[in-house]
């Protein structure tokens, strides 16, 4: 297994390479980028900047798209502009050399089937935007952790096979939205050598995710010692303390024999 370890943020561009240098010191090998209340990088040149940084350090990026996204509005306007901002993201990745833009799909409809169709769809047009701009980037349909939200194990995993989209395995948000994470189903379903993770500690009820918190060492444990060994696995930590949390994450992964590069 190759195991990456890092967390969700980056902080501002201006200090975003001095940021990378310090991630490369503790040990963390991935960054996703938290363009989820905007998409900061404005400038070309501070995306290839900070790219060419992370590159020299081993520090794979990945972006999450804005949280303002819903493929499956009824207002055309609304769809349209989730998209945008996905492509967005996807022409930044480009820059920054990031291998994926996750994203939340959107929320149901009255009808579950219809919801399914319409977010396709919008998937399938992002797709052909991304093949004619020929950007090397992935967008990856995140496993959402509320009930009442589009983005259960199956659906995503019907929207990879009938799209070609990649996908965002949320080990919380599967926990919170099932009660239990089955393992043995994950890597029956996402047979892919590549895996885009995330993962912290979280409190959820009836509708599924209250919020995140952060990781105990029992569930990092527990997490690592049912990850597959024969995949390379990005794991990003979105706790309220991901810093120290990765920390501790990458801790326990080195204790246990994981090797992450």
């Amino acid at each position: 297994m190759t195991l990456s370890i890092g967390p969700a943020g980056l902080g501002p561009t201006k200090t975003a390479c001095e940021t990378l240098e310090q991630y490369h010191k503790k040990g963390f090998r991935a960054c996703e980028l938290a363009f989820t209340h905007s998409i900061y990088i404005k400038k070309e040149e501070d995306a290839e900047r900070i790219g060419k940084k992370a590159r020299s350090l081993g520090v794979a990026l990945s972006i999450h798209a804005p949280y303002y996204i819903n493929l499956n509005s009824e207002d055309d306007s609304k769809r349209e502009a989730s998209k945008a901002r996905i492509l967005e993201c996807c022409r930044i990745g480009e820059l920054l050399g990031a291998h994926t833009v996750v994203f939340h799909p959107g929320y149901y409809s009255k009808n579950k089937e219809s919801s399914y169709e319409v977010i396709k769809n919008q998937i399938i047009d992002m797709m052909k935007e991304i093949e004619k701009n020929r950007w090397n980037i992935t967008i990856s349909a995140e496993t959402m952790g509320r009930v009442n939200v589009f983005g259960g194990l199956d659906e995503v995993k019907k929207l990879v096979d009938e799209t070609g989209c990649g996908f965002c395995i949320d080990f919380a948000h599967i926990l919170a939205r099932e009660g239990s994470v089955d393992y043995k189903k994950l890597v029956k379903i996402f047979p892919q050598k590549k895996w885009h993770t995330h993962f912290s500690g979280i409190v959820y009820g009836d509708k599924g995710e209250k919020n995140h918190r952060t990781t105990t060492k029992e569930e990092w444990r527990k997490l690592l010692e049912n990850l597959p060994k024969d995949k390379e696995i990005t794991l990003v930590n979105e706790s309220p303390t991901m810093l120290e949390d990765c920390a501790e994450g990458l801790k326990i992964a080195r204790g246990l024999g994981f090797y992450s590069n």
